[in-house]
This record gives structure tokens, sequence and C-alpha cells, in this order.
């Protein structure tokens, strides 16, 4: 899972690593160590998983400083402990319950939604986002090709894991406090409270992301990754300019999908 496979200055002795060195630094091996540790919940670090996800809206800087840390003393950037992970997930699917709730979805309804988001919205978007941003890093924001950097897989996830959190809790806990009474009435304060709450989850989506590839140095022209910015907020304009109301069709459309 690490975003480099560059050498250390302990392992540049010979110039290689010796064999036990080069078999602990493997991806699988460190993809082996990283799911047999979701098996043992007593060896999780949950508080400093919450603490990363308060400072995710408070300063997310922090959060990707804390990776540097790792890099320096572990020498991975990505996570090794799946805390964050199993807490995200416990928090995805207790936000989907509500979420159910609110829109009136009996049992068999709720199951079929918490499937759909967990599978659909958070699991394979988020695939297709990773392999997207992956292959956009490696092919065109490496500061020298052909030297011994890479943007791996696993990293471009944790990145995306970091940034739907924050997306999570803005449109599916706080949103849902202004859904019945001002989002789905047919008039402009719903559809623009609804488009906007959609545009600060969106928009908090591309920073975070950002700062992740930002804080591998050898990247470059990472900047690019705020173009979306732009793209957003014409799509915001134009949704508040044709009265569409982004909240209200997708309840409708998840209602439409579970049913």
């Amino acid at each position: 899972m690490l975003p480099t496979t560059s050498l250390t200055s302990r392992d540049q002795g010979n110039g290689s690593l010796n064999s036990r060195e080069a078999a602990r630094h493997t991806a699988g091996a460190k993809r082996y160590k990283y799911l047999r540790r979701l098996l043992h919940f007593r060896h999780m670090d949950f508080e400093f998983a919450l603490w990363q996800m308060l400072y995710l809206f408070t300063s997310p800087q922090m959060v990707y400083r804390n990776f540097q840390y790792r890099k320096q003393t572990k020498d991975q950037w990505a996570r090794d402990d799946p805390a964050f992970l199993v807490l995200l997930s416990i928090w995805l699917c207790v936000s989907t319950i509500v979420f159910a709730l609110v829109l009136g979805l009996g049992f068999v309804e709720t199951i079929k939604l918490l499937l759909w988001v967990v599978f659909i919205d958070c699991i394979g978007v988020g695939l297709l986002i990773a392999t997207l941003m992956w292959f956009v890093a490696n092919k065109y924001l490496i500061k020298h090709p052909g030297r011994d950097y890479d943007v791996e897989w696993g990293y471009a996830f944790d990145v995306h894991l970091n940034a739907f959190y924050p997306l999570l809790v803005i449109l599916h806990f706080i949103q849902l406090f202004f859904i019945h009474y001002i989002i789905m009435q047919d008039s402009f304060i719903g559809c623009f409270i609804g488009d906007t709450f959609w545009l600060i989850a969106i928009g908090y989506y591309i920073y975070v992301t950002f700062l992740g590839y930002n804080a591998l140095p050898f990247l470059k022209n990472t900047v690019i990754l705020l173009y979306p910015f732009a793209l957003l907020v014409l799509l915001y304009v134009v949704s508040l300019a044709m009265g569409w109301n982004v909240t209200k069709a997708l309840c409708i459309f998840y209602k439409y999908r579970v049913k």
C-alpha cells in the first residue's frame, strides 16, 4: 500500500534491499498485514482514528502531516491500522439507516438502501475514483518519470476514504435536519439549501483529495486537482437557475431503486 517504492537511507548501503526486507515491503505483505489486523479489534487504535475524523473537518492538513510522519517512522504513507475503515463503515451503516427512517422506508427497503449505499455509492464509486486518480497521478503528475517513485492504488483508495467521510457526514447527517421541513418543499429556498449542501460536500471532497496528493513530495502540479471546483460551481449555478433540487431528486431515485 506504499505510494512510493523509493529506498530508505538504511537500505542504501549496498543499493538494494536484502531478501527479508524486500519481502516485508511488498504490497502483498502489507495488504496481508492490514487485512489480518481487521480480525483483532484490540490491536486497533480507535482513539487515533477518531482524532483523524475530527481533524478531517477542522484541519485536514494535520491528518496528511501525520501521513508524512508515518512515512518517516514506518516507511509507509498509507494507514497500517484499519481502525479508520472500521469506524467509517459503522458510521456509514448507522447514517444510512437514519436516512432511511427520514425517508419513511420499511425494513426490507432499508436493507436494500444500505446495500446500495455501501456497495455502490461507497465501494463501487470509490474503486472507480481511486483507479482514475491512481492513473492520472502516475501518468501525468510524477516529477521524474522512470525513477523508483509511483503512487500505488492502495494509497489512492486511502485518500478517497479520507475525502468521503466529510461528504458522508454533510449529506447523511447534517442535511437530514433540513430535508422534511425545507429541502423537500417545492420552493426556491428548498432547492437552494439542498443544492448548497451538495456544493459544500463535493467541494470538500475535492479539497481533501487535493491535500492527499499534494502531501506526496514526488508529485508535481497537484493544483490541477482543484480545477473541478470551477465545473462544480457552474453546475451549482445551473441547477439553481433550472430549479433542480438535487437532494429531492436523489431521494426520489433512492425510493425508486429500493422498491
